[in-house]
């Protein structure tokens, strides 16, 4: 018997009910008479305290509180890629058939299309023995994703009987078990979970593998590890949001769940079209067709946004349990540590640093730490990587939630506002930015790439060091007085700035590059560095070397070397010792 109660107090999103109305703590509850989606989120013996997910505008005290006896979860089955849901999971696309372009209070429409049959191929038989994790039935969910039905965590018994191959939905029974305990149980494609509870795993893994994500900064300087945790901070316009685009276009995971959780409209409307329109590189197929957008915009109702970073993590750990690598993009953070901040004081709590929750922290740390490359309890394995954004107010990085946010993760894009400004993108700032993930990664890229990869990374990073350092010289007495060893290493980075870290979203040689021409500019970039060092050190001034507009081609060779032909390479390095042979020459 579902429990109720009564409403006695309202405060923006958070509702009490006097007495002990027999709820449990997270429990899912519809709120008055509109049936407004709730949780429990505080239990005393004098009162109950519901976070409500929509708007409490008109909800009165005496409207009725009704328990659901479950916590708030989310229906997972076939059905999830390629849909636009609401922090709740909620789709869109059924809330406009039912109430327009805004989204009316209380309404309820099904997660998933219960009416739509799938081609299900199963991949059991009468009497085996199933466990939580195991593989029933496969389902091609779209073209590029097959959907793996799989046995509830919580559930294993001896299979009775199964159908035969064919379509069904997603709530028909597939198959009945006899479990331990000696009951029937009818198996269907749908599971529900609790949003805030872990799916569960035999195993992590340490992180061995890279996400390739074609961008240089990031696969190059920076690397995330399947599994891993970044964060992109950054201020208004540095492109945090265009950064995760070209993640989620890019990279090699093999589904992407994009949460925009508190962005504006037009930035998700921004999203969904854009994501509609383009064509995943890998199958040619359209990219929606592996990938989820929750689309939680900063006029929807603030507590929602608290639970779209769990749904979506949910949903995420689900693909994962199917041997899947999943890439989190969460847009962003900051939104949601402010909502939580609002709740916080809504609730009367003492505030810790700049009115955020004492809790911010552990909350961070709660989302994090779900992320990782594991062993499923069917042996498969699978990750979750999260990437996310946070949008510190007028760019300061010294503030809560990226100061929390740094301490849980592993890899830091940390964008800079004049880089961004001097149209320079992807706009990370090399000297604060950092991965802990290179020493682990270093085995992989010395394997599928290249012995060197790490070294001339590490020359790379070293050159950009320097040039940093005597920028402050410049600034205070200009260039002309640096020796020319001095100038070169200011003309190198220049060539590593504009021809490496600079990329071009918008050219398709460039918008993308595989890891071999990766290493391949490198290559060249350093050769150019040696034979010019060469050079200065036999008394060539900087000037002349400068003449034979040697930097210039370099620089140019993201766009003038296709990704499909890196045997051009060559030519460059010939070009190089051709312009070394003519200084010298000329000079003589």
């Amino acid at each position: 018997m579902a429990a109720k109660g009564t409403i006695y107090g309202i405060n923006g999103p958070i509702v009490y009910i006097a007495g002990d109305s027999g709820f449990q703590m997270n429990e899912m509850v519809y709120v008055g008479e509109a049936n407004l989606v709730g949780e429990v989120i505080g239990l005393t013996s004098e009162r109950t305290t519901i976070e409500v997910y929509e708007e409490t505008t008109g909800l009165k005290p005496g409207e009725p509180v009704t328990g659901t006896g479950a916590p708030v979860s989310v229906t997972l089955a076939p059905g999830i890629i390629t849909n636009i849901f609401d922090g709740i999971e909620r789709p869109l696309a059924a809330i406009k058939k039912s109430s327009g372009y805004y989204i009316d209070r209380g309404v309820h429409v099904t997660s998933l299309d219960t009416e739509k049959k799938w081609q299900t191929h199963m991949t059991v038989k009468r009497g085996d023995h199933v466990y939580g994790g195991t593989i029933i039935a496969e389902v091609p969910e779209t073209r590029a994703i097959t959907h793996k039905v799989m046995i509830p965590p919580d559930l294993e018994g001896d299979v009775l009987s199964v159908v035969s191959d064919g379509e069904y939905t997603i709530n028909d029974t597939l198959l009945t078990i006899m479990t331990k305990d000696g009951t029937e149980k009818a198996i269907t494609m749908t599971q529900k979970w609790p949003i805030r509870i872990p799916r569960p795993t035999v195993k992590r893994y340490p992180a061995s593998k890279p996400l390739i994500t074609g961008q240089r900064i990031l696969d190059t300087l920076f690397p995330l590890a399947k599994g891993g945790t970044a964060a992109i901070p950054g201020g208004f316009g540095t492109g945090k949001t265009m950064t995760q685009h070209q993640i989620a276009k890019w990279s090699d995971a093999d589904i992407i769940i994009y949460i925009g959780c508190g962005e504006r409209g037009n930035e998700m409307t921004q999203v969904l079209e854009e994501f509609s329109e383009l064509i995943d590189p890998k199958s040619g197929n359209p990219l929606m067709e592996r990938t989820t957008l929750i689309a939680n915009t900063s006029n929807m109702p603030v507590a929602a946004r608290e639970a779209s970073l769990y749904s979506g993590l949910t949903l995420a750990e689900y693909y994962r349990d199917m041997g899947y690598n999943v890439a989190i993009m969460a847009d962003s953070t900051s939104r949601w540590a402010e909502a939580l901040r609002e709740l916080s004081g809504r609730l009367e709590e003492m505030p810790a640093e700049e009115g955020f929750p004492a809790y911010l922290a552990s909350r961070l740390s709660q989302f994090y730490e779900r992320a990782g490359m594991v062993q499923n309890l069917n042996g498969t394995e699978g990750s979750v990587s999260i990437i996310g954004a946070v949008s510190p107010q007028g760019g300061d990085f010294s503030e809560p939630v990226t100061q929390n946010t740094k301490r849980f993760v592993r890899c830091f894009w940390g964008l800079d506002k004049n880089l961004a400004y001097a149209r320079h993108f992807p706009a990370i700032q090399w000297l604060t930015s950092y991965s802990e993930y290179l020493t682990d990664l270093s085995s992989w890229y010395s394997e599928h790439v290249d012995k060197n990869f790490v070294n001339y990374r590490n020359q790379l990073v070293t050159i950009l060091n320097q040039e940093s350092s005597l920028m402050e010289i410049v600034k205070l007495i200009g260039s002309d007085v640096l020796p020319d060893d001095q100038k070169l290493v200011l003309e190198i980075a220049k060539v590593i700035r504009l021809g490496f870290l600079q990329q071009n979203a918008f050219h398709k040689e460039d918008t993308c590059v595989p890891l071999k021409k990766q290493f391949k500019m490198m290559e060249i970039i350093l050769y150019l560095y040696k034979k010019s060092r060469a050079l200065v050190a036999m008394g060539m001034p900087v000037s002349v070397l400068k003449e034979e507009k040697i930097f210039e081609k370099i620089i140019a060779i993201k766009y003038d070397v296709p990704n499909d032909r890196l045997d051009m390479f060559d030519d460059y390095k010939k070009q190089i010792d051709d312009f070394y042979n003519s200084v010298i020459e000329r000079n003589a």
